[in-house]
C-alpha cells in the first residue's frame, strides 16, 4: 500500500471485508462506493484524463488486465476500472472486484518508469485477485462505513482543498488499510509475477522500495506507518530477489 494523508479522522474507514461476505456482494458495493467517490472527484476536477501521466497509467493498466484476468481465481468475473487522480499524495489503491485508482503524485514526484508503475499496479492487483479485503470485516460493517464515509466527506469538503474528498474517501483503500505481513507479501510476489506476464521488467520491483523510502525520509515513513503489519523494506527486496530468477523467466517468456 502507499501513503496519503490523514484528511478525514475516520476509524477503519470502508473497513474491509471478510469471508463471512460473499464475493458477489462484497465487489457490487465496492463499485457503488468507487461510482460515488469517482463522481464526486469528477465534480471537483481532481479525475485527470489527458495527462502524459494518465495517459501512461492507463496504457499499463490495459496491458496488465488480461493478464488479471487469467490469474483470477476468485469465481467472479472483475468489472476493472482505473482512474487517474489529481493528488501529490504518493499513492495507489485497488478495492475489491478490481476498482482502482492512481495518484500523479506517486508517479510524477517519484519520476516512475513504466516498470516502476506496473510494479505498483501489480501490487494492487494482487490484492484485489487474492481478496485481501474479503478477509478484513464483514459486508454488513462495510455497507455502513460506506454511508458514513460519504456523509463525513461532504461534511468535511466545506472550507477544505478540494482534493480533500479523494483522500478521505479512499483513506483505507491506501497504506492505512491494515493488511497483514503475509498479505502484503503475497501481494507482493503476485504482483511480481503478473507485471513480468505483462511485460515488465520484474527487476525494477525492488529498487521501487528504495525510492519510496528516500521520498519519506525525515518524516514518517511511508512504509513504516503500519510497521507492525507491513514486511521491512529490506525483507521485501530479499523476497522479491529470492523470486527474481523464476520472474525473469516469465519476463523473457512475454515481453515480445
Amino acid at each position: 500500500m502507499f501513503k496519503f494523508a490523514k484528511t478525514l479522522t475516520l476509524v477503519s474507514i470502508v473497513g474491509i471485508l471478510t469471508a463471512c461476505a460473499d464475493s458477489a456482494s462484497i465487489n457490487q458495493q465496492a463499485a457503488m462506493g468507487y461510482r460515488d467517490m469517482i463522481n464526486e472527484a469528477k465534480s471537483q476536477n481532481q479525475i485527470d484524463s489527458n495527462s502524459k501521466t494518465a495517459k501512461r497509467v492507463h496504457k499499463i493498466f490495459n496491458k496488465m488486465v488480461p493478464y488479471a484476468n487469467r490469474e483470477n481465481q476468485t469465481g467472479q468475473a472483475f468489472d476493472w476500472q482505473i482512474e487517474v487522480i489529481k493528488s501529490k499524495e504518493l499513492n495507489a489503491w485497488a478495492m475489491p472486484g478490481g476498482k482502482m485508482a492512481f495518484y500523479t503524485g506517486l508517479v510524477e514526484t517519484l519520476n516512475l518508469t513504466d516498470d516502476e508503475i506496473a510494479t505498483v499496479m501489480g501490487h494492487e492487483m494482487a490484492h484485489a485477485l487474492k481478496e485481501h479485503g474479503k478477509k478484513k470485516t464483514n459486508l454488513s460493517q462495510f455497507t455502513n462505513v460506506i454511508a458514513n464515509v460519504a456523509q463525513t466527506a461532504l461534511a468535511t469538503q466545506i472550507g477544505s482543498d478540494s482534493s480533500s474528498i479523494v483522500v478521505g474517501l479512499a483513506k483505507d483503500w491506501g497504506l492505512d488499510k491494515p493488511y497483514s505481513r503475509s498479505a502484503e507479501t503475497e501481494a507482493d510476489e503476485v504482483g511480481l509475477f503478473l507485471m513480468a506476464k505483462s511485460g515488465y521488467n520484474p527487476e525494477a520491483a525492488p529498487g521501487l522500495w528504495d525510492k519510496m523510502q528516500k521520498a519519506s525520509t525525515g518524516s514518517q515513513g511511508i512504509l513504516d506507518k503500519l510497521s507492525s503489519t507491513h514486511p521491512s523494506d529490506k525483507d521485501r527486496q530479499a523476497n522479491l530477489l529470492r523470486l527474481m530468477p523464476q520472474a525473469l523467466a516469465l519476463y523473457k517468456q512475454n515481453r515480445g
